[in-house]
């Protein structure tokens, strides 16, 4: 049915042949059509009679008309009675023929719109609700208009009733050009719609140009493909997007994770300060206690040593009063002997006493501590170990490695590596390549002594710092072992 169609579709308007003329070529024309024709060959003020020849818009054949004009043309009566009964054969069909290439362009959404559209044929004020859009008329009726002028007789038969849509969607689009001419085809070269007096005697005369539909199939298949590929990608960035906003709340988590275990971490080093400052602050007052009881007991002595030493005072005193020679000498002995002893007994008592008592056996000094806090960071990697060569010996068969680490108590353990050096060449190399390389894993010291060297051999070492946050490797050290026993390096 396509290809019956397109035999009986016009090459001006590109619809089924309407009053078909044949020309003198073999080739058919609408009768308007080519009426155009001649109407775009005359000058300004010039009639239509004027012009007695125009090219057959199919084979660009001459022809040349008598002075009836069209009307000495033959009608092509047999190609007229073959589309009435095409047209009359499918007109009940949802796809008729006759409903032109201009008409399939509708989209379903557009026949179906939700837009009111009112009869263009009414005289009353306001017009009825359309029920039907003639698409042959591009006019739209209500139910009475529409039985008053499409009886069911030919031509009316032939016409293509659809569900009413707005004036603006049946028209179609006018030629820029030729205000009164549709467009109905396009022009390739230029990439712009035109119509058919464009292509007979516009500028697009000699540019190549394609039946719309075929232009329509073309760019509705190319626009599908970059659709679709639009919506790919667009899939890929909502799924890029659901993972970003996914990575945005794990870092949410996260962090706040790591805020949980700061707050709970700083909170257990300040448990363990009070911790120690009350054991400390313990030790001082016991310290303290002993310190005071031992005074106090000193201040008790001291206290009784007075009491006595008042007493004998005051009976020294009584005596060196006394003027009689013989009852002084009486007494004076025996108290002379008790000061005596009085004085020396308290010379012994007299404890000794250091005023300024600092606690020296209680000294403080956080002073490692304080710098520990004031670093106080969450976990990097280590730094890379350096090597120390100069601190390193050799035997026929063993090599001692020393190294240091600026960030030794961050350093959980260190990784040794070894492998024979045979030439300065292979060193990047080397050092790129883990599989020719002997390891000695997890070392908590800052040496380690390899064993069963190959005597007189040069050997590439290096150290790996560790800790849970990663590790470094230091620059790689050359050591050679000794050429005999017990050969120093």
């Amino acid at each position: 049915m396509e290809t019956l169609e397109s035999e009986l579709t016009c090459p001006i308007c590109l619809e089924l042949f309407e009053d078909p003329l044949l020309l003198p070529c073999a080739h058919s024309l609408c009768f308007n059509c080519a009426h155009r024709i001649l109407v775009s060959h005359c000058a300004t003020n010039e009639p239509v009679e004027s012009i007695n020849a125009f090219q057959c818009p199919t084979c660009r054949h001459v022809i040349t008309l008598s002075q009836r004009g069209l009307d000495g043309l033959k009608r092509n009566v047999t190609l007229q009675n073959i589309i009435d009964r095409f047209q009359k054969a499918s007109v009940s069909g949802p796809n008729s023929p006759s409903e032109t290439r201009r008409e399939r362009a509708f989209d379903a959404n557009t026949m179906s719109s939700a837009e009111k559209v009112l009869c263009q044929f009414c005289d009353q004020d306001p017009a009825q609700d359309a029920v039907k859009t003639c698409v042959t008329c591009e006019v739209s009726y209500c139910d009475e208009c529409l039985k008053a002028t499409h009886p069911n007789k030919k031509p009316f038969t032939g016409h293509r009733l659809i569900e009413p849509i707005p004036d603006s969607h049946i028209r179609g689009l006018m030629c820029l050009e030729h205000e009164d001419e549709k467009v109905n085809m396009y022009c390739v070269t230029d990439d712009q719609l035109i119509c058919a007096l464009c292509k007979l005697v516009g500028r697009h005369r000699d540019h190549q140009v394609a039946a719309l539909s075929e232009r329509y199939d073309k760019l509705k298949q190319n626009l599908e493909s970059n659709l679709t590929n639009l919506i790919k990608r667009n899939t890929e960035l909502e799924t890029l997007l659901a993972k970003l906003i996914q990575t945005c709340q794990h870092v949410e988590v996260n962090a706040s994770r790591q805020e949980a275990k700061l707050t709970e971490e700083c909170d257990l080093l300040i448990e363990i300060i009070q911790q120690r400052r009350q054991i400390i602050g313990t030790k001082i007052k016991e310290g303290k206690v002993i310190r005071l009881r031992k005074l106090a007991q000193q201040i008790a002595n001291c206290k009784q040593c007075i009491e006595r030493s008042a007493s004998l005072i005051a009976q020294a005193e009584h005596s060196l009063k006394e003027n009689d020679h013989a009852r002084f000498l009486q007494t004076a002995k025996n108290i002379t002997e008790r000061v005596s002893m009085a004085t020396a007994s308290s010379q012994v008592l007299i404890p000794e006493i250091n005023l300024n008592d600092t606690f020296d056996t209680f000294a403080l000094d956080f002073s490692r501590e304080k710098k520990l806090l004031e670093c106080l960071d969450y976990l990097t990697a280590p730094n890379p170990p350096t090597i120390r060569e100069e601190l390193c010996t050799a035997s026929y068969d063993t090599i001692t490695v020393h190294w240091t680490s600026d960030d030794e108590f961050s350093v959980v353990s260190y990784e040794l590596q070894y492998t024979i050096f045979t030439g300065q060449a292979n060193v990047v190399s080397l050092c790129n390549s883990a599989d020719s390389w002997m390891i000695v894993p997890n070392i908590k010291q800052n040496h380690y002594t390899v064993h069963g060297l190959q005597s007189g051999t040069k050997y590439i070492f290096m150290v790996k710092a560790i800790n849970q946050a990663g590790s470094r490797s230091s620059e790689p050290g050359k050591l050679k072992t000794n050429s005999k026993c017990y050969e120093l390096s």
